[in-house]
């Protein structure tokens, strides 16, 4: 009996694995797009919400590192681009599945996020501070907050935090003490959800702060490096694309200069002398008005 169990239960492995290797190839056919996110700390009901969000829009596969990198390394023939997509396989990570925008299929992935209190031994997320506030708690656990080194004072029979407090760094492992602590202020300072490690697209593997450039980012900085451009060329006198601009209003500078300075005039020098010529008459004419207007307001 215990040698026929065996049997249907490795029959029943190899069968998973078989189904699982071809679900994996059909998501890398079908989609073009995949984001790779840790699973650490979430929960199976909080994943379930998170597909539900996701539904019509994209699939999560999660699976043993193992099994998904021998299914990736048995479709390398056939799509190359995969090899840059393995090296990032490690650690509590699934894989999400979209032909849609990633930006806005991470908004839907950030968005399922649960708050959970700090647990002693656990890596902190984030930095975690602690505000000036009445705790509520009565003196008896003033040596408390003194082993932490947290400055308090007794108001109105209950212990005060004068100053705001660093309790826990970021990438710190949380201590007993600083967990303890705020579960007795009934602070919940992290927040659980899929995080995204890793963005593939069209055979390219980015980083995900990618998704957060704008257009306006791009040509912010491609206006900034064509600028550059252009003054390495005018310094070095070697005429480019970015450059010939400035050197042909330098050029009708130079005999615009020329003009004002000679009797010598051409039709676009012409309508900067007039303009001048009238910016010059406005103040004169003030001028003169000023003496007429200063009498006529006199007494007699």
């Amino acid at each position: 009996l215990d040698t026929l169990s065996s049997t249907m239960s490795k029959g029943d492995t190899k069968t998973r694995k078989a189904a699982y290797f071809t679900r994996l190839c059909s998501y890398f056919d079908d989609y073009s797009k995949v984001l790779l996110v840790g699973a650490d700390n979430v929960g199976s009901q909080q994943m379930h919400n998170i597909r539900r969000s996701l539904r019509g829009e994209a699939v999560i596969l999660m699976g043993k590192n193992t099994m998904v990198r021998k299914a990736m390394r048995g479709l390398f023939a056939n799509k190359p681009e995969l090899e840059k997509l393995y090296p990032h396989i490690q650690g509590n990570v699934g894989l999400v599945f979209t032909n849609n925008d990633l930006t806005e299929i991470r908004d839907k992935l950030l968005a399922e996020v649960k708050p959970a209190a700090a647990r002693a031994g656990a890596l902190a997320p984030v930095d975690v501070h602690i505000d000036p506030q009445n705790t509520g708690m009565g003196p008896e656990k003033t040596a408390f907050f003194q082993a932490l080194g947290i400055p308090t004072k007794i108001s109105k029979g209950t212990i005060e935090i004068l100053s705001r407090q660093h309790v826990i760094k970021q990438g710190e492992r949380v201590g007993a003490s600083e967990a303890g602590l705020l579960n007795m202020l009934k602070i919940s300072p992290f927040t659980y959800g899929l995080i995204l490690t890793q963005c593939f697209e069209n055979g390219s593997c980015f980083p995900p702060a990618v998704l957060d450039i704008t257009s306006a980012d791009l040509l912010a900085h491609i206006a900034a490096g064509i600028k550059e451009i252009a003054q390495v060329s005018l310094g070095a006198g070697f005429v480019t694309k970015a450059s010939v601009p400035h050197s042909m209003i330098n050029g009708y500078k130079n005999v615009l200069g020329v003009a004002l300075a000679t009797d010598y005039t051409f039709p676009l020098a012409d309508k900067v002398i007039e303009a001048m010529k009238a910016g010059a008459a406005a103040p004169a004419a003030v001028a003169a008005e000023a003496p007429a207007a200063a009498a006529a307001a006199a007494p007699v």
